[in-house]
């Protein structure tokens, strides 16, 4: 089969793309990161900035990118290079889309480790309950047996979900996966408000102190926060736009993932938060004596833990679920991240998708294999140049490119492809020079930031 596009596999429903899209975008970054920044961060001022920063900054560019990868009907490289208007445009243009597939790769690399850690935990969740004592302590240690065990696990269900195809593999399994993380969350939130403490967290996370809104370390970890949420320059966005029907009116359908994708984030806060509260009052240290907020990294992996286990048996239950939970959106992101690479080569070399997928699978996880054997030194290394350095870089370059080098009248007739009215509203009379000009100083801003 030749990979034209008109024989491109399509999702076949716009739920299917919604679900998947936002299954990419929602992974630890909103249930571990955000209900994270949150508590860092005046928990309701944080919260009411980046619903802001969403609208604002990354909505905008998540149209961008979906746009590029419509347009472009094929791989990130590929897709990138179709902008261009000469033969130097198009070497540079692909070279973007060469450092934007380097950003899921990168990823793939340490965030495949985390996942690890999950169905582990989830094991050990799942071994205490039965009464293996010593498994579940084996689960829940940080031997670099068990880190490799939960690698090498994570990958191979990542691998055997994306050699199904778009519609057999990730859109089946989204479709499954982000109907569950919503039901488990409710049960878990409602779980959570019955123990004493928690209407304390709910009120510091709804509850905005407007004196902190305007704190310029809360407005950049806040429009950060709104960015890698939607996984803008992660080429994930512009990968699965390349698989949306031109029947689809794209805008809508890119509001559509950023309200799924945001209102996981909001619900993990509100799980989250009152679960930190709980946990204080049960006598777990979650805050210092200047209130910064304890091991802010591993939250997700100590403090809730120690709250289940206050709980006894119902929380042995609660744990399970928990993990069960932060697994699946692992899952729905790191799928996500693979299909990048394995769509570039099977529509290059017209290769099986099944080998490709666990050819390429393979050679992401010996990296990680390296990073869980050198664990101290390369972990927050690899995690750092991903996701501080490449990603914001790359999202930058896609909306540069996508702004000032893609054409303004063939920008506008794919965005009108589903949606002929769009030049005619005020978002389609805005939106063109807003990605040209303001897009790009936000982003700048990002990096600026994170170098700061």
């Amino acid at each position: 089969m030749s990979s034209s596009a008109n024989q491109r596999e399509l999702f076949s429903s716009r739920i299917g793309f919604i679900l998947a899209a936002a299954g990419a975008a929602v992974g630890l970054g909103n249930i571990w990161g955000f209900p994270t920044q949150a508590a860092s961060n005046g928990g309701g001022a944080f919260l009411l900035v980046y619903l802001i920063m969403i609208l604002i900054v990354a909505f905008p560019m998540l149209v961008v990118e979906m746009a590029i990868g419509r347009y472009g009907q094929a791989n990130p490289i590929d897709s990138m290079r179709k902008l261009a208007n000469n033969p130097l445009q198009a070497k540079l243009s692909a070279g973007v889309g060469w450092i934007g597939l380097a950003v899921p790769c990168a990823v793939l690399a340490f965030y495949s480790v985390v996942g690890g850690w999950l169905i582990c935990f989830l094991l050990g969740a799942i071994t205490d309950l039965i009464g293996l004592q010593a498994v579940s302590e084996w689960f829940k240690g940080f031997s670099v047996e068990r880190n490799l065990f939960g690698t090498l696990s994570f990958y191979i269900l990542t691998i055997l979900i994306v050699r199904g195809g778009v519609k057999q593999g990730i859109e089946k399994w989204s479709t499954r996966l982000m109907p569950a993380l919503f039901i488990l969350f409710g049960v878990l939130f409602i779980y959570i408000m019955m123990q004493t403490g928690a209407t304390e967290g709910l009120k510091h996370y709804l509850i905005p102190d407007f004196d902190k809104v305007w704190d310029r370390k809360l407005i950049l970890a806040a429009m950060g926060q709104g960015f890698f949420s939607l996984t803008i320059g992660g080429c994930s966005m512009l990968i699965y736009g390349s698989y949306l029907s031109k029947k689809e009116n794209l805008p809508q359908v890119a509001m559509q993932v950023t309200l799924v994708d945001t209102a996981v984030a909001f619900i993990a806060g509100l799980v989250v938060m009152p679960a930190m509260f709980v946990a204080m009052q049960k006598g777990v240290q979650i805050y210092s004596e200047s209130g910064a907020l304890l091991s802010s990294d591993t939250l997700v992996f100590t403090v809730l833990p120690l709250m289940f286990d206050s709980l006894g048996f119902l929380g042995q239950i609660f744990a399970v679920v928990f993990f069960l939970l932060l697994t699946i959106a692992a899952l729905t992101s790191s799928i996500s991240m693979l299909e990048c690479p394995v769509a570039l080569v099977s529509e290059r070399f017209d290769t099986p998708r099944g080998k490709t997928s666990w050819a390429l699978g393979g050679a992401i996880a010996l990296l990680s294999v390296v990073i869980v054997f050198n664990f101290g030194q390369l972990f927050g290394l690899v995690a750092m140049i991903a996701t501080q350095y490449l990603q914001p870089i790359a999202a930058l370059l896609f909306c540069v490119f996508g702004g000032w080098v893609w054409n303004r009248n063939s920008k506008i007739n794919e965005l009108k492809q589903g949606n002929p009215e769009f030049s005619e509203g005020w978002f389609g009379k805005v939106w063109p020079a807003y990605v040209k000009f303001v897009c790009p100083a936000l982003v700048a801003t990002v990096i600026w930031a994170s170098f700061g």
